[in-house]
Parts: C-alpha cells; sequence; structure tokens
C-alpha cells in the first residue's frame, strides 16, 4: 500500500522469453525459411500454420545443418499462467483478449494501491432524506488497462468527471459492465459487506462477456475494501440506509471499429442511500406485463451486468408508468414466461400444482440475472427445509389459474438496492390482477428481509457479512 504515487510506469516490466539455449530455430526464421513474412517486432508469433506452409517450413528445417535441428527445449509461458491465475482459472475465448502472446501485468495489486484522498469534504447528507444514486463520496478508485501493459496501478483519488475520447467503444457500442452492491454500518458500530465474492464473480463472468480484460477478483475486492474504509464517515449511521458502491468496467479505445478493445478503465464510485422506491422499501408495487417488450432472450447478454440490459428497459418502464404501475414484469416467449420485475429477480410463494408449498423462482437459463440476493434468499429457504424450493419456469397462464384457485401467496421481487419488495398487483391483457401478498403478512417476504437485514446490519453472526472496520 502507498500513500504518494511512484515515479514511472506500473511497476512491472520485463519482456517474455523464449526459452533457455539457442537449439533449433525460432518460428520467425521458419516463417521466413518457408518464404512467409516474420512477424513483425512486438507481435505475437503464430502457431498452427496451414498444411503446405508447415510442409515447406519441414523442407527448409532438414536442408538446416544437424546442429541446428536438434530438438529444442519445451517452451514455456509463465506470463499464461499467471494470467489463468488472475483470472481464477476460467479465462475463455473472448475473455482476456490474447494477452497470452505478451507479457503484461495480467492483474491489478491492491499493495500496489495509491491513495492520494481529497482534501476538500463535503458536507454527508441527512440518512433520512436520500434519493437513490444521486449523491457521491468524495474519493472514488480509479485503474487503467491496455493490451500493451496490462493493468496500471489501482489508484484512490477525489471524484471527478471522467476523460474520455468521443470514439470511445463504450459511448458507441456499449462495451461496459457494472456491478452493485453495499456496506453497511452495523448496530455495532462495524461496517460489513454483503458476500462481495458474488458480486466479484459475477463481474468478472460479466467482463468475459463483454470481451473485457480479466481481473483478479480478490484483488479487486481489497481494493474496494479500501476504500470503502477511506470513505468510512459516507457510510450511513442508519440500519434504514446504506452505502452502494458501483463498480465499473468500460471499454475506452478511441476507434469506430466493432472489436474488442485495446485499453479499458475500470473505476468504482460510492453513494449513500435510503429505500430504492419512493414509496418505501417495504411497500407493495404494482406491475406492468406486456409481452411486446423483451428484456433479455437465450443467446443473448440477460445473465450480465451490462448497462445496455438496463438501458433499453427505460422505455418500457416509461410505458408502464403511464398506466399507472411501477415496474415492469418482463415475459418471455410465447407462452409468457415469468422472467424479472424491473431490475429485480422474481419470487412466487404459492400452493404449486401438486398442492405443495412451494417458494418458485425462474431458473439460470441464460436470461436471468443471477442475483447475490436471490441466490441468499434460495440459500435460507432450502437450509430451513421448511417448504419446496423450486428454480422452475412460470407461465402468466400458470399464474393466473393459480390466482384464481386461491393458491398463491406471496409474490416479490428481490435485489441488493430494495432486498425484498413485495407485490401487489399485475396489469395483464387489460385486467389488473390482485396478489395477495399483504393479505398473507407476508409472512414469508418480511421473514427474507429480516434475515438478511439482521445479518447486513451486525444483529446475526454469518459468514456472509465481510467486515471492513
Amino acid at each position: 500500500m502507498q500513500s504518494e504515487p511512484a515515479s514511472g510506469g506500473n511497476g512491472h516490466g520485463g519482456s517474455g522469453s523464449s526459452g533457455s539455449g539457442s537449439a533449433g530455430p525460432e518460428p520467425a526464421q521458419l516463417s521466413a525459411a518457408a518464404g512467409g513474412a516474420a512477424p513483425a517486432a512486438g507481435e505475437p508469433e503464430t502457431y498452427g500454420a496451414p498444411a503446405a506452409a508447415t510442409a515447406a517450413a519441414a523442407a527448409a528445417l532438414a536442408a538446416l545443418p544437424a546442429t541446428n535441428r536438434e530438438p529444442a527445449p519445451p517452451r514455456k509461458y509463465p506470463a499464461f499462467a499467471s494470467m489463468m491465475k488472475g483470472c481464477q482459472n476460467d479465462c475463455r475465448a473472448g475473455g482476456c483478449l490474447g494477452e497470452t502472446a505478451k507479457h503484461v501485468t495480467e492483474s491489478f495489486k491492491a499493495s500496489d494501491l495509491i491513495i492520494t484522498p481529497a482534501t476538500i469534504f463535503k458536507e454527508k447528507p441527512d440518512p433520512n432524506g436520500l434519493v437513490f444514486g444521486t449523491v457521491f463520496t468524495d474519493n472514488m478508485l480509479t485503474i487503467e488497462w491496455s493490451l500493451a501493459s496490462g493493468w496500471e496501478k489501482p489508484y484512490i483519488k477525489p471524484l471527478e468527471n471522467l476523460s474520455l475520447h468521443p470514439a470511445s467503444s463504450s459511448l458507441h457500442y456499449a462495451v461496459e459492465l457494472f456491478e452493485g452492491m453495499k456496506a453497511y454500518r452495523g448496530v455495532d458500530g462495524k461496517i460489513r459487506l454483503f458476500r462481495p465474492t458474488l458480486n466479484m464473480d459475477r463481474m468478472a463472468r460479466s467482463a468475459r462477456r463483454a470481451a473485457l480484460p480479466c481481473f483478479d477478483q480478490n484483488e479487486l475486492l481489497e481494493c474496494i475494501r479500501k476504500l470503502v474504509e477511506v470513505e468510512k464517515e459516507w457510510v450511513p449511521y442508519s440500519t434504514a440506509a446504506s452505502l452502494y458502491i458501483r463498480p465499473t468496467l468500460i471499454g475506452t479505445e478511441p476507434s469506430l471499429g466493432v472489436k474488442k478493445p485495446t485499453k479499458a478503465l475500470l473505476y468504482v464510485i460510492m453513494s449513500p442511500v435510503g429505500p430504492y422506491f419512493a414509496s418505501g422499501s417495504f411497500n407493495p408495487i404494482s406491475l406492468w406485463a406486456d409481452p411486446k417488450y423483451v428484456r433479455a432472450w437465450k443467446g443473448g447478454t440477460g445473465d450480465c451486468k451490462l448497462g445496455g440490459n438496463y438501458g433499453s428497459s427505460i422505455y418500457a418502464q416509461q410505458e408502464a408508468q403511464e398506466f399507472g404501475c411501477q415496474q415492469v414484469l418482463w415475459l418471455y416467449g410465447e407462452d409468457h414466461q415469468i422472467t424479472e420485475v424491473g431490475t429485480m429477480n422474481l419470487f412466487l410463494y404459492w400452493i404449486n400444482e401438486d398442492g405443495e408449498n412451494e417458494l418458485a423462482t425462474p431458473p439460470l437459463d441464460g436470461i436471468i440475472l443471477p442475483g447475490v440476493t436471490r441466490q441468499s434468499i434460495l440459500d435460507l429457504a432450502r437450509n430451513w427445509g421448511e417448504f419446496k424450493v423450486s428454480e422452475r419456469y412460470i407461465t402468466m397462464s400458470d399464474l393466473t389459474a393459480a390466482l384464481e384457485e386461491n393458491r398463491v401467496k406471496e409474490m416479490f421481487g428481490a435485489g441488493t438496492a430494495c432486498v425484498v419488495c413485495p407485490i401487489s398487483k399485475i396489469l395483464y391483457k387489460g385486467k389488473h390482477l390482485h396478489i395477495p401478498t399483504m393479505e398473507n403478512g407476508p409472512q414469508v417476504t418480511t421473514r427474507f428481509l429480516n434475515k438478511l437485514t439482521d445479518i447486513q446490519y451486525g444483529r446475526e453472526d454469518s459468514d456472509w457479512a465481510v467486515l471492513v472496520s
């Protein structure tokens, strides 16, 4: 950890060696001997040439003196091994942008963090009057990346506007992603994060899908922890508010080409927040369900936290409000499968077709975001063992039939911003469907809310809570 910037470079250097000894010609020599052009200096060598080129290279090799035809020792690629480790052993095609051919900094390190905090401080807002995502802390975390050099050192510095080239890929082609997590000040005064490794896992998956650079998830989490520690006075002294954390990764290559970016910026900003919905943290909401708008589709990016998924939903959200509803109930397919609620995962507690008490939520089939709150609710319910817990498809026909037969007990959305949010009404095909969530307590919804917030605010000890300070 450093408190002042070090001079020069990114702290990582060295060139990729091709191995020891001089036995055998290099691939560039073979390529030239076979009539092909050798790669330019600094360009990655190409392996797996066409058969004709391979045969020509073999003939050229045979013509060399015997001393030059002795087998070379196996080539080693330490940078590749380190990079795979830094990407949690899960880099796939398109996720690491081919850095394997260069010796680059495969991940930033929290130990290299340079802190130059703000010296002018803003007034902290009243936690009782917070509007979601409108007030920001004094400092931010930034980490730059390039294909040529890899990751630079991480910085914590005063919050400032970004300087981007107008051709940056994030501005034109939505090459970007984000995460959403929170820091909570407990009843004991300690600050906690809630299951942050799940956020880091999801962010890494989103980066692969967006063809953005890999990073070491543990190193990023430690940088975030340090940022929260620096900004600890921004964590509200309230069990009805928290500090929202927004890690973001954007492509910054100044090019209009539709391609993998060669430059990127990872940054983290934070904002003290109260209830996500203006109606309050536990007041029921109404939904508008219309199949003409689709949030996600098979083979798309609905299971990743990419900004494009959210920006394209705003139009439908506006239409929902015109119909007097607060959120969109997203449907999918000819059978009108229920998928998500606005920006939340959806849960239905009912008596299913077999007469069982069941907590059901749509499965992670590629169009559902794997929410941290969603996973936590499933884990809690399965641990309780009091009712059936299913990840299954639910259609609007299933729901309307269950409503007619009085089998629906509770329905709620779940997410980091709101924790859980009860649902009381759905407008579908011109009819208002009443969901009896509030008439049933709501016992299960309230139980999840209490359990999760007890962990988040330190009223209950849990491995899910990670102490910051």
